[in-house]
C-alpha cells in the first residue's frame, strides 16, 4: 500500500553546520536492445521540477525520524513513483538553494527500480521519463546531479561495486 500524501514542511528536516541535508536517488534499469547480439543498456529515470522548468532526479529533505537511505527511498517514491533497491551512497555535494540563501549538503543513491507505481503522491505535479545516460546529461539542470550521475557511472565500472550487470543485480534482488 502506497501512502498517497507527500511529507511537507521543514520542521522535521535535518540541518548540520548550517547546511540543510538533502538526499535522493538516481533510479535506473537495464533495457534490452532490439538487436539480439547487443548488451544491456542502462536507463535512468528523470522527473520534472515542481516549477516545470527542467528535469532532475528525485530528492528532498532528510528528516529526523529516518535514516539516510529511508529518506532517499521515500523521496523517490513520493516524487517519481518508483520502488527499488538502494545501493552505495554517492556524494556529498554542496550547493546554494535557488529560492533562498540556504546551503545544502546532498547525497544521492543509485536505485535499481523493481516497481513503477501507477499512482504516487506527486503524480499530478511531476512528469517522469526514462532516458539514456547521454540524454540525462543534457536534460538534468542541476550540476551536482550530473556529477552524481558521473560518479554512479564510474562506480558501475569498478569490479567491487554493487552496480553491475543485469545478472549481478538479479542476484542481489534474490538475496
Amino acid at each position: 500500500m502506497v501512502n498517497l500524501v507527500s511529507r511537507t514542511g521543514r520542521h522535521l528536516q535535518r540541518y548540520e553546520k548550517g547546511y540543510r541535508l538533502v538526499v535522493g536517488c538516481i533510479p535506473y534499469r537495464y533495457k534490452k536492445s532490439q538487436e539480439p547480439t547487443s548488451v544491456e543498456e542502462l536507463e535512468v529515470l528523470v522527473i520534472s521540477a515542481q516549477n516545470g522548468q527542467g528535469m532532475l532526479f528525485p530528492k528532498g529533505g532528510w528528516e529526523n525520524d529516518e535514516c539516510m537511505e529511508e529518506a532517499a527511498k521515500r523521496e523517490t517514491e513520493e516524487e517519481a513513483g518508483v520502488i527499488g533497491v538502494v545501493q552505495e551512497k554517492l556524494g556529498p555535494w554542496h550547493y546554494k538553494s535557488k529560492r533562498s540563501c540556504i546551503m545544502h549538503e546532498s547525497y544521492m543513491f543509485p536505485l535499481l527500480v523493481q516497481k513503477e507505481l501507477d499512482c504516487w503522491p506527486e503524480k499530478n505535479i511531476r512528469k517522469r521519463r526514462w532516458v539514456s545516460i547521454n540524454e540525462a546529461r543534457e536534460v538534468c539542470h542541476n550540476w551536482w546531479m550530473r556529477e552524481a550521475l558521473e560518479e554512479l557511472l564510474t562506480k558501475s565500472k569498478s569490479p567491487s561495486t554493487k552496480l553491475g550487470n543485469l545478472e549481478q543485480m538479479q542476484q542481489l534482488l534474490v538475496n
